[in-house]
Parts: C-alpha cells; sequence; structure tokens
C-alpha cells in the first residue's frame, strides 16, 4: 500500500505542475506579471513570471493527500511534519507572490521569512519531546530565512530551479526510504515532481519563470524538510550534501564581494553559474554544470554514510574537490572555449534567459 501511495503524491504534483500553467500563463500574461531585464538579468525581453505559483499548488495538494492518505505507513509523528511543511509552503509562497504582484520591502521580506522559519522550528521541536530545545529555534530560524535567499539569488539561468528542486527532492526522498521515514519519502516525491513538472515549461521556446513565489517555495520546502530531517536523527550527509554546491556558490560570491568592498545587495552577475554563461555555454550547458556538481556530491554524501570509517574520509575528502573544482568551472571552461575559438562576448551569451530573482 506504501507503494501506491508513492506513485499517487507522486502523480498528484506531475500532473498539477505539467498542466496547471495551461491555465494560469494566461491569466498572468492577461495580468502582466513581467519579468522586465534589469542589472542582474540573463535574459533580454520581458518574460512572464510568477508560474511558481504553480508549482506551489502542486506540492501543497501532493503532501495534503500524503496527509490524508490512509495507510500510507506514515506515523502521527510524520503527518504533523507533513502539516509542518504544507504550512511552511503556503506562507513562503504567498510572501513571495505578493513580491511579484506589488513588492516588499527588504525588512519586511527578511522579518517574515525568520518569522516562518521561526515558527516551522518550534513546530517541529514541539512535535519531537526530545527536541525542546530553545536554541533550536533562531537556529532554525536563521537556517530557513537563508537558504530561502540562497534558492532566490541561484534562480538566475533557465533550467537551474527546477533540475535543483528535482534533485534535491529526489535524494531526500531515498534518505527517507533509507532511513525509515516515510514523511520524508512524500515530501520529497512531492518537491522532486512538482518541480520536475515546471521544468518543461520554463526550457520551452515560450518559457515562463518561477519568480519569487517559486524560489521562496524551493527555499523555504528544502529548508524545512531538511531541518526536520536533520532533528529526527537523519544522517546530515544525507541533507546537507544535495545543497552543497547551492550553498558554496553563494556564500563563496558573497564573501568575495564583501572583500572587494563591493555592497553585497547590488545586483550583480557574479555567481558561478552566472560567470559560466558569460564565458559562453548555454543556460542548459550551465545548468548541467550545477546539476553534475550537485549530483557527485550528493552520492559521495550517501556512500559516506554507508561506508567505513576510511571509505567515509575519502568520500568528504573527493566531495570538497568536486566543491573546488565547480568553484574554478568558469575559469577551467574559459579557457576551453578560447582553445576551442568558442568564446563568444559577454552580452552575445545571455539572450533569452531567466533572472536571477535577488533582493
Amino acid at each position: 500500500m506504501e507503494l501506491w501511495a508513492q506513485l499517487t503524491v507522486g502523480a498528484v504534483a506531475l500532473v498539477l505542475a505539467l498542466s496547471l500553467p495551461l491555465v494560469v500563463r494566461p491569466l498572468l500574461a492577461r495580468a502582466g506579471v513581467l519579468d522586465v531585464p534589469n542589472a542582474r538579468s540573463s535574459h533580454t525581453v520581458p518574460t512572464i513570471r510568477g508560474m511558481g505559483i504553480t508549482t506551489a499548488v502542486a506540492i501543497s495538494a501532493a503532501v495534503a493527500v500524503a496527509i490524508f492518505l490512509p495507510q500510507s505507513g506514515t506515523a502521527l509523528h510524520g503527518v504533523l511534519t507533513l502539516v509542518v511543511i504544507l504550512a511552511v509552503v503556503l506562507a513562503a509562497s504567498t510572501i513571495g507572490w505578493l513580491e511579484d504582484i506589488r513588492g516588499l520591502s527588504v525588512k519586511v521580506r527578511a522579518g517574515v521569512q525568520l518569522l516562518i522559519g521561526a515558527l516551522a522550528t518550534a513546530s517541529v521541536a514541539i512535535i519531537d519531546p526530545g527536541q525542546q530545545q530553545l536554541w533550536l529555534i533562531p537556529v532554525g530560524a536563521l537556517a530557513v530565512a537563508a537558504y530561502v535567499n540562497v534558492a532566490n539569488f541561484m534562480d538566475g539561468i533557465n533550467g537551474i530551479s527546477g533540475t535543483h528542486g528535482l534533485l534535491v527532492g529526489g535524494f531526500y526522498a531515498y534518505a527517507g526510504l533509507i532511513t525509515g521515514h516515510a514523511w520524508l519519502v512524500y515530501a520529497g516525491i512531492a518537491i522532486a515532481l512538482a518541480f520536475a513538472g515546471f521544468l518543461p515549461w520554463n526550457l520551452s521556446r515560450n518559457r515562463v519563470f518561477l519568480g519569487d513565489v517559486g524560489s521562496y517555495l524551493l527555499g523555504a520546502s528544502i529548508s524545512v524538510t531538511a531541518m526536520s530531517a536533520f532533528l529526527v536523527g537523519v544522517p546530515v550527509e544525507y541533507i546537507f550534501s544535495p545543497v552543497l554546491i547551492y550553498l558554496t556558490d553563494t556564500f563563496v560570491t558573497f564573501l568575495r564581494r564583501l572583500l572587494a568592498g563591493e555592497r553585497w545587495y547590488v545586483a550583480h552577475r557574479q555567481h558561478v553559474y552566472q560567470r559560466l554563461v558569460i564565458v559562453g555555454l548555454s543556460h542548459v550547458q550551465a545548468t548541467a554544470v550545477v546539476c553534475v556538481a550537485t549530483l557527485v556530491v550528493s552520492l559521495l554524501g550517501i556512500v559516506a554514510v554507508q561506508g567505513g570509517e576510511v571509505i567515509q574520509i575519502v568520500a568528504t575528502a573527493v566531495g570538497f574537490a568536486v566543491v573546488l573544482i565547480y568553484l574554478r568551472t568558469p575559469t577551467l571552461f574559459q579557457g576551453f572555449l578560447r582553445k576551442r575559438g568558442l568564446m563568444t562576448g559577454a552580452g552575445e551569451s545571455t539572450s533569452g534567459t531567466a533572472q536571477e530573482q535577488q533582493s
């Protein structure tokens, strides 16, 4: 029965994510919800944004099905955890939608993100009597708010957010399967297949963008799932490895700009994935680089957990080597393309692409 429940949750997420844009896209176009290119954009023409609202509905419906589906194998603790995840998904998506439609001040956005994270952490801690420690609340609040912004910063080229949701959700579902947490399987499946359903719309000729509603959704759904998994004892390698590339790209870019005396909040295109596009890779190619690095690091995380002590050390070392290589990929590809005579100008390699939804 549990397999059928998993298939049902996955089908709900995928079918809704694939079909809802047929209805929502014309409405967004009619309402003029457009992403206009600016200094940090990697696209050159106004493009419909806010399509993340359909992904939010898909994830919400799939998680709701997992909550109410009888004999799904989810214990009461897991059901309550899914309720928290559903609440966070709805709250974060609402804030992102308001940002897309009318705009919100930095203080309001940051305050609400921290509040969502704090309430989610407190709720998960209450569910598990062994985790009722006050220090968890500010840490969880910062973790959720931080990853919402990481996902927002990294939502800058076609395909990158959809594939990130697909990969991270898939690995979290695997982690739930291995560790015996049915709720984590359902949450991972819902995230993975909802963002998989968005990809064809994002990569098609008449592409659309997630908008802030989608990037907030991505960051919030992943972070609250990861936090909940950590609090119930899921190995940190399962949780941390799939998001390591995103975290590293964002942190190193932030640190580089800070050390250079630049204002970190000013629009820029200095993330590794953005520089890959600038040196001449297409959006699909740059997204593939990010995905391959994420996939390799995630698999090494699994090896580290399931292997012996020596294997764990080797896998961890190789994982960090992969991260360092990823950070060098713009330079490596620039040299390769120059040798092949394929290097293009920065302005020539960025047409028709997605905007970094950076605050």
